[in-house]
């Protein structure tokens, strides 16, 4: 991958997951009149935007042929079936999860859901070593509880906003579930997703195509089961707007490339620095700008222990 992919994809993450919580957030507490739009069809779009754009990035990688598109889709996936089986897990897993943030926004505050969610960075440090086999050093490990740690105390709200609460108890309590389970889930997915990789020789690409053919067949089953009237009755796109698309399209950028623990550091980072810097806060306030940098001091403990080890090893 050259150095430039790199760094647009780097870019593209950081943009997709600082903004994608807000807008998700906003656009289910904002009041309009009519039905509001539901989230198992924005899941549903998402993925078969997914699959849309990584068939164009094959079809790039393809030299822009049809002919080679064609081939490369049907040797791939329709010639490899238990390989492409083998996508079903965590596909399921990623449908289940993108539903369970849109039931953790609609019941938390914001803030509150980021704390919850930096849990995933733990989960899928734990899943890598059992899954992978791969070996953290001490000092690897506690830069993972202080960056967890970091980014709570960074977003972690305010008196003011814990009085000014209107969340019934119930609602947070079926957040705070949802909400937990997405950790969980999107650990196990991760690591399932990066050892499949490792262990195969298709393009992320394809992988992610074959992630967005089960994902939307387990989301429209989720849209038949649990929305199946409302769909009938008001139609699939009732309550989309410009606010649903562009958080559809966000999630749509999800896409899974790299390794599951680096991505949940970055994150985790993009959150905490990106939220540092825009949230208003008091002049005065240094204990905060300095909680906020700490995410980012201990991604690069963790990267410089982890560079030492491997030299070790040579």
């Amino acid at each position: 991958m050259s150095a430039n992919l790199k760094y647009l994809s780097l870019g593209i993450l950081v943009f997709q997951t600082t903004s994608l919580v807000l807008t998700m957030r906003y656009s289910r507490t904002l009041k309009e009149e009519g039905p509001r739009y539901l989230s198992s069809t924005a899941v549903v779009v998402a993925e078969l935007l997914k699959i849309m754009a990584c068939i164009l990035l094959v079809y790039k990688d393809s030299k822009c042929s049809l002919r080679a598109l064609n081939r490369v889709l049907h040797d791939e996936i329709l010639n490899k079936p238990m390989e492409t089986l083998k996508l079903a897990i965590p596909s399921g897993i990623y449908t289940l999860q993108n539903n369970l943030l849109y039931v953790a926004l609609s019941n938390l505050d914001a803030a509150t859901y980021q704390v919850t969610y930096q849990l995933k960075i733990l989960t899928t440090a734990l899943f890598s070593v059992s899954m992978l086999s791969k070996k953290l050093g001490v000092y690897q490990w506690l830069s993972l509880v202080i960056l967890m740690t970091g980014v709570a105390f960074v977003q972690w709200p305010s008196d003011s906003q814990l009085d000014s609460k209107e969340l019934s108890a119930g609602s947070q309590f079926v957040g705070l579930m949802a909400v937990l389970t997405a950790c969980f889930s999107s650990g196990f997915a991760g690591v399932y997703f990066e050892k499949i990789l490792k262990e195969t020789k298709q393009s992320v690409w394809i992988r992610n195509i074959q992630l967005g053919f089960f994902g939307s067949i387990f989301g429209l089953m989720g849209v038949y089961i649990y929305d199946g009237e409302l769909v009938s009755k008001n139609g699939f796109f009732q309550g989309y707007n410009r606010l649903t698309w562009i958080v559809v399209v966000l999630q749509s950028l999800t896409l899974s490339p790299g390794s599951a623990v680096a991505r949940s550091r970055l994150t985790a980072t993009s959150h905490s620095l990106v939220q540092g810097i825009l949230l208003p806060q008091p002049l005065s306030s240094w204990n905060y700008r300095r909680e906020t940098l700490c995410p980012a001091y201990t991604v690069y403990i963790f990267k410089d222990c982890s560079n030492r080890y491997k030299n070790c090893k040579k």
